[in-house]
């Protein structure tokens, strides 16, 4: 028994000390100054747009399908004008591709759709 708490002391003398060791380092760490940039930046502000009115009809509109080339989207996009210019005849149905993906302006083909696009279906991918 004598042994089991001569033991026990020396243990808590020996936490102890090791408590007071760690107290010394975390003093020093504490004494030093680190500067932590952020990688991002800061991004620009966002500019709100309004979104657009809903056109009362389709009837005699140029709606047009914009495909940004995501792979395969062309079939889904062609169907999707099939089934649209069944049902709606009176509509004109106009398929772009948008070339170099989503990332990219095209200014041509935005200059076009301004000036005889009533509408716009744009695919994104996933």
């Amino acid at each position: 028994m004598k042994f089991r708490n001569l033991l026990t002391g020396v243990l808590c003398i020996g936490l102890s000390c090791g408590f007071l060791i760690a107290d010394a380092f975390a003093a020093s760490e504490k004494d030093s100054v680190l500067t932590v940039l952020n990688p991002l930046g800061t991004p620009p502000p966002i500019k709100l747009k309004a979104m657009a009115p809903r056109l009362e009809t389709l009837k005699g509109k140029t709606i047009y399908i914009v495909n940004d080339g995501y792979p395969g989207s062309n079939i889904l996009l062609g169907e999707l004008k099939a089934v649209l210019e069944g049902k709606y005849p009176d509509t004109k149905f106009v398929y772009r591709e948008k070339p170099g993906g989503f990332g990219r302006e095209d200014e041509a083909l935005w200059k076009e759709m301004e000036e005889k696009a009533d509408a716009m279906i744009i695919a994104l991918g996933h």
